[in-house]
């Protein structure tokens, strides 16, 4: 837990977004790293102990809730006016979700370091031609530049689950979000990840724009996120050239 709170660039009164701090082990943590906490927990009995252990302290605000419903933007915005950093110990079966929460409020957000299932975690710091690229993998760096940091085995856990973990950083961009119609076309592509693209993409474009891009030898999981963009407007502008 240490060692996740010292992989942010927390100074006193930086403020933190704690996502799911269950019995406050991380929290303790960012708190004596000097931060200005607000943690999000669905658990109302681990919601209590944690209200009853940091009573008193200014630095400690909890939001009883789901974090999938809790309105992040809203909830950075009336904390702090300089972007917040983000840390979270993060249920396995809705990662990917809360990650997609997270990236909603991108702008708000300098950096995030979550601790996530391995395997997750191989597929979000995933690249073209690895076995764990996927959409999350396309996804985590359309909107930032993520990093593996260190493993953790399952003997840290009590009790021990049946699979290991991982610390990931997520260092968030700048600019503009991605266009929601270059996401749509990045689903398709990742649909069926050992078929080509023209396979997967057949029902947004015409057998000829396909055939233009040559869409039959290629699979998604070969290409970059560049070379992905590069090839959607590419489809775009034939599908423009073919109505026109």
């Amino acid at each position: 837990m240490r060692r996740i709170a010292s992989a942010l660039p927390i100074e006193p009164g930086r403020f933190v977004l704690e996502i799911g701090p269950g019995q406050g082990a991380l929290t303790e943590h960012l708190l004596a790293a000097g931060a200005r906490l607000t943690a999000i927990e669905l658990d109302s009995g681990l919601a209590a102990s944690l209200r009853e252990t940091h009573k008193g302290n200014p630095n400690f605000e909890l939001i009883e809730g789901d974090v999938l419903d809790a309105g992040l933007s809203g909830i950075i915005a009336a904390r702090s006016a300089a972007p917040a950093l983000v840390a979270g110990n993060l249920p396995y079966y809705i990662t990917s979700p809360i990650l997609r929460r997270v990236f909603d409020v991108r702008p708000l957000v300098s950096e995030a370091v979550f601790l996530v299932q391995k395997e997750v975690a191989l597929r979000i710091v995933a690249q073209a031609g690895a076995p764990d690229y996927g959409y999350l993998s396309v996804l985590c760096r359309l909107h930032s530049e993520p990093k593996l940091l260190f493993s953790v085995g399952a003997g840290a856990f009590r009790p021990p689950p049946r699979v290991n973990s991982a610390v990931v950083r997520l260092t968030m961009r700048t600019g503009d979000a991605p266009d929601p119609r270059f996401l749509a076309f990045l689903q398709c592509c990742f649909r069926q990840r050992r078929k080509t693209l023209r396979n997967n993409l057949s029902g947004m474009y015409s057998d000829e724009a396909l055939a233009a891009v040559d869409a039959n030898r290629l699979r998604a999981e070969q290409l970059g996120v560049e070379e992905l963009r590069a090839l959607w407007l590419r489809l775009e502008n034939a599908g423009l050239e073919a109505r026109s």
